[in-house]
């Protein structure tokens, strides 16, 4: 199934359980606990002096109930995955009342063996046996049931924000400059006749620059193949601008293989290129720099800028700026970020993303 088509299926084929396999869900399930058995044993003792017998007790029953049905939808996820997202609900909820059900009925033999007259008990292990295990399974029934309307709320809601900024984001990218395009047409066929190599080439590096334009928006390429796009833009660029246009790569820090969202460098050199060499008369240098920093990486382009105020606010670099802003936050939410800042002649933009060992691309 291609990335397009997931996207566009219906809320009944996502399943929405969070992944109970990891240590952050496991935690929440401890701490829910916790804190529904300290409800129950304020509920039940108040303050009175088996306070804290009813506490460990209830303790101890609802962590075991909640990390085995941690484990039990954890080894279920990959089947539940294959399922419609309602039949997958009904499912779960089965597996969790079924759960809670082996677990009451576990406590309830162990209270049994240990004490067989049920003397003095009822604060450790359960003195009916059908009672005890009937209201533990409705119990269950209704939280996860709660549970589930929850997760289901929650993933629905972090989709339609996820949804909203690739459309964004699909709407920034189809925006493609007209003057570009233009620039780069009237440099072809200034070229055609004179240099018919150099054309050839670059109605190829245009195609490419317009093939990676076009792809999905969510699409994570490597660095190196991001770099790439830079450079082709850059090659166009140079034959217009000829020796007016330097650019200085200062790359060989970079984890090149490291998957990155497309065209996150490529619009901060056109922005470069468009806002800054092209209005200076002589020209300047564009550097772009790169480094990995503990778990972050970063890339900056420096360019020279026109005295004038406002270079930042400009309606095409602050449109380019927010959608490698929106691309940052779809792969990485809350963890990636750009910055720029403008002094003394010069505007420069920083991305900084996390890097993860092991996720390279071959």
């Amino acid at each position: 199934m291609s990335a397009t088509d997931s996207d566009t299926r219906g809320p009944a084929t996502r399943l929405f359980l969070p992944d109970f396999c990891q240590g952050s869900a496991v935690l929440a399930i401890v701490l829910i606990a916790e804190l529904v058995a300290i409800i129950f044993a304020i509920a039940r003792q108040a303050l009175h002096e088996n306070f804290w017998i009813d506490l460990a007790s209830s303790s101890l029953f609802l962590l075991w109930i909640g990390l085995v049905c941690a484990a039990v939808l954890c080894r279920s996820r990959r089947w539940l995955e294959r399922m419609p997202a309602g039949r997958a609900a009904s499912i779960a909820i089965a597996l969790v009342v079924g759960t809670v059900g082996v677990v009451s009925e576990v406590v309830y033999q162990v209270g049994s063996a240990l004490n067989p007259g049920h003397v003095e008990s009822s604060l450790l292990f359960p003195n009916t046996h059908a009672g005890f295990l009937l209201r533990n399974m409705v119990v269950g029934f209704i939280v996860s049931s709660l549970a589930l309307r929850y997760f289901y709320v929650s993933a629905e809601w972090k989709r339609s924000i996820e949804m909203e900024a690739l459309a964004r984001i699909r709407a920034l990218q189809a925006r493609i400059r007209p003057h570009f395009l233009f620039n780069s047409m009237n440099t072809i066929a200034a070229l055609t006749r004179t240099h018919p190599d150099s054309a050839e080439q670059a109605v190829e590096d245009l195609a490419d620059l317009f093939r990676a334009s076009l792809a999905e928006a969510d699409t994570m390429i490597t660095l190196r193949e991001e770099l790439d796009i830079a450079r082709t833009h850059q090659r166009i660029e140079q034959l217009r601008l000829g020796p007016r246009l330097r650019v200085e790569w200062h790359i060989d820090d970079l984890p090149l293989n490291t998957p990155v969202p497309s065209l996150i460098v490529q619009p901060l050199l056109e922005n470069a290129v468009y806002h800054g060499i092209e209005m200076l008369p002589a020209g300047g240098t564009v550097t772009i720099t790169g480094r990995r920093r503990q778990h972050d990486v970063e890339i900056e382009v420096r360019n020279p800028i026109p005295a004038q105020a406002g270079y930042g606010e400009r309606e095409g670099n602050r449109m380019a700026l927010e959608n490698i802003r929106q691309r940052l936050e779809l792969a990485w939410p809350g963890r990636a970020r750009i910055e720029t800042r403008q002094k003394d002649g010069e505007f420069s933009a920083r991305l900084v993303f996390p890097y993860a060992a092991g996720q390279e691309r071959e």
